[in-house]
């Protein structure tokens, strides 16, 4: 239970509330927990959390005891989401002031080495040294109350973060709501969101007898998210959602506690019988000679599910015999892509468009294909209207930010798979003209609109007009203040801190947070890292080299020193265990105004945090951009560079990192701007209202809708 206290608080900034029992139904005599609720509102401060009006008169009166107990639980929930859990010490204890230069620090520490600390001018016997050996080299050199002594107090600015926690509902509702947003989410779904879905669906089957035990919302899109709701089916023993071979295959690696996404092999559990008839009744259902064609291509997990469930002792079920009969080569079956790309290589377009309008969205996808292939872009632009009507609307989204793309010569074709591994190659597909284009993306237009609900008055702050459409979520961690690739933010306060603190499992583990520096043309580079701890502008806090108890290291720019507009931060394995491997890995910044002083890690200055977990040995968050007004702002990457096995540094990767960099700053993301845009000219009827914002306002009319970019996928029409 505190599990999903703790999801629906750093998921939705919301706590939730049941009926005190120490107190009266109706949350007990007022003013009996109100010293604690203030104690508890000046406790969240410290951490740049802060309760709204509605929730610390509600926590006035509750039970001094219950206030104090959830007044636990709600810290140590927000302190994980900001990074303020863990200790963040800096090797140098005066950090950023007295770091002594690259130079003279290997000096001092050579010299220690070889003389001792109590070495005179003596002559000294020359020999091989590694560098990264030396002892005092890679670990604390003091203690964290040391570093707590040699700092100052942070001055509170009234430009400090102050997230507000607003009252929810109780946990059972909250639970709820947050299923469904989940479950029905029209975006593919990361890791750790997955993974709180999954805890969901088995709460809502023992607690929510009205969601039928788990059952889904209406709609359920994305198929990864509808394997984890039917695993949890599955164990109700009711009927499972499912419309292609593959949604049974998703499922039953969902059940044996494997990857729905396919990506990784799962090994498959015993199932019972009553599971084995289940699961096979309804492949029976959904395996049609057509849907066998998307056998083949995974058919080794199919092979081995045909070993668990033992389809033969099932004849009346003849049609999931015939898939483990393909899967093992015994029947032949063509998949719609084998003979789309067959018709495609030998020029009959016409063909392969005739194939596809079977399959809307495959046809969307291959557009840019399909026009630059076929010689009457008239009959693929109408076979694009018509695709576009049943196609789902995260395609028709990505498919117009592409078309939007293709105006103009990019830098690098960007390719990002599902972990955040990131790639670029030369673009060398030909142009496609003005008018085709814009034809194209009008007719998207036009059904996106369509589509589009009514929201009423729509209110938008500002800063959420440059929040790109989130239509992939994979690569995206939760955290505090985490925007979607391609978002771009302001970036306020003279000092900007980028941080990463981790701590190993089992094996010596060494991340080096550096800086890559560059110029408008992404060139002319300058480093901030291990061998470069200063210069003109920015300090480094100093190299560490294992992590038994955490380890953290901070970068400062001083912005309106800064030579170079572009700054892109990352974090390189060296040595040790992988992002997804390691104990605990996450990244942020935070910013301050240099009179602030303080510790090296100030919770209530950080803007974003949020886990590495990419797949690559190379983490990219976000790059921080110069504009021509002088102000900065922050782009959302969300990447990794796939690296070396071991050994990554900045000046090793530099030309991989600024041509992906720029790739992704100069490709323009279909944005809030776009969808406001849309909507206004749709018009609201209703005489509500909808908010668009960073955060939920306090001020708020009653049942006003509010979306923030925990939410926003919501906005993304079926």
């Amino acid at each position: 239970m505190d599990n999903l206290e703790s999801l629906v608080i750093t998921r939705r900034l919301r706590v939730p509330l049941d009926a005190d029992p120490g107190g009266a139904s109706d949350g007990g005599r007022p003013g009996r927990g109100e010293v604690a609720a203030r104690q508890l509102d000046a406790a969240l401060l410290t951490a740049g959390f802060a309760c709204s009006p509605a929730l610390l008169e509600r926590l006035s009166g509750l039970s001094v005891e219950h206030v104090i107990d959830l007044g636990l639980r709600i810290l140590a929930a927000v302190r994980e989401l900001a990074g303020d859990h863990v200790r963040h010490n800096a090797y140098f204890i005066d950090f950023p002031r007295n770091v002594p230069g690259t130079a003279e620090f290997w000096t001092s520490l050579m010299w220690r080495s070889l003389l001792g600390p109590d070495a005179s001018d003596q002559a000294v016997t020359p020999r091989t040294l590694n560098l990264l050996t030396l002892p005092d080299y890679g670990s604390y050199p003091h203690a964290y109350a040391d570093l707590l002594a040699a700092h100052a107090e942070l001055i509170p600015l009234a430009g400090d973060r102050v997230t507000v926690l607003d009252l929810g509902g109780d946990l059972r509702s909250e639970a709820r709501e947050l299923y469904l947003s989940l479950a029905g989410s029209r975006v593919p779904l990361p890791a750790e969101d997955l993974a709180a879905l999954r805890e969901l669906a088995a709460y809502c089957a023992g607690h929510l007898p009205e969601l039928a035990a788990g059952e889904a919302p209406e709609h359920i899109p994305v198929r990864e998210n509808r394997a984890v709701v039917n695993a949890a089916r599955l164990a109700a023993g009711l009927p499972l959602l499912v419309d292609t071979v593959t949604d049974v295959l998703r499922l039953a690696c969902g059940a044996s506690g494997g990857d729905v996404t396919l990506a990784t092999a799962t090994r498959f559990r015993s199932f019972r019988r009553a599971e084995r008839r289940a699961l096979l009744k309804a492949l029976d259902a959904v395996a049609t000679d057509a849907a066998l064609g998307d056998v083949p291509r995974l058919r080794e997990p199919w092979k081995r599910l045909g070993e668990r469930l033992h389809p033969h002792e099932y004849p009346h079920l003849p049609r999931a015999a015939h898939v483990f009969d393909v899967a093992r080569g015994e029947r032949p079956a063509r998949g719609l892509g084998g003979r789309v790309e067959t018709a495609l290589a030998a020029g009959r377009t016409d063909e392969a468009v005739e194939l596809l309008e079977r399959s809307p969205g495959a046809l969307l996808r291959r557009l840019d294909h399909l026009l630059r292939t076929g010689t009457d872009p008239e009959r693929v632009l109408a076979a694009a209207a018509q695709a576009a009507r049943a196609a789902s609307g995260r395609v028709l989204l990505s498919l117009r930010e592409h078309l939007h793309n293709r105006l103009a010569p990019a830098a690098g074709r960007v390719f990002v798979n599902r972990h955040g591994r990131a790639w670029t190659s030369a673009d060398t597909r030909p142009p496609l003209s003005a008018g085709v284009l814009a034809q194209a993306a009008g007719l998207l237009d036009e059904e996106i609109t369509r589509r589009l609900p009514d929201l009423g008055t729509l209110v938008v702050e500002p800063a959420m007009l440059d929040v790109a459409l989130p239509l992939s979520g994979k690569a995206a961690a939760p955290g505090l203040g985490m925007l979607p690739r391609g978002s771009l933010a302001p970036v306020e306060g003279e000092l900007l801190r980028f941080f990463v603190h981790w701590r190993q499992t089992a094996r010596r583990t060494d991340y080096d947070l550096s800086a890559l520096m560059l110029d408008d043309a992404y060139g002319d580079p300058e480093y901030i890292s291990w061998t470069n701890y200063t210069n003109d502008f920015a300090t480094y806090s100093g190299d560490l080299t294992t992590a038994a108890h955490g380890a953290s290291e901070f970068i400062d720019v001083v912005l309106a020193r800064a030579t170079r507009p572009v700054v892109i931060p990352q974090v390189n394995i060296y040595d040790g265990e992988p992002f997804d491997q390691a104990a605990e890995a996450f990244f942020g910044f935070m910013t301050r105004d240099l009179v602030q002083q303080g510790l090296p890690f100030e919770p209530r200055t950080v803007r974003m945090k949020s886990d590495l977990r990419g797949a690559g040995s190379v983490a990219l968050p976000l790059v921080f951009l110069r504009g021509g007004d002088g102000g900065w702002r922050a782009k959302w990457l969300h990447l990794y560079l796939k690296g070396s096995p071991a050994f990554n540094q900045v000046e090793g990767n530099r030309l991989s990192t600024a041509l992906l960099v720029r790739s992704i700053v100069e490709r323009e993301y279909l944005t809030v701007r776009h969808l406001a845009a849309l909507l206004a000219r749709k018009g609201g009827a209703g005489d509500h209202t909808t908010y668009l914002g960073l955060q939920a306002p306090a001020d708020a009319p009653e049942g006003a809708r509010v979306y923030t970019p925990a939410t926003l996928h919501e906005l993304i029409p079926a």
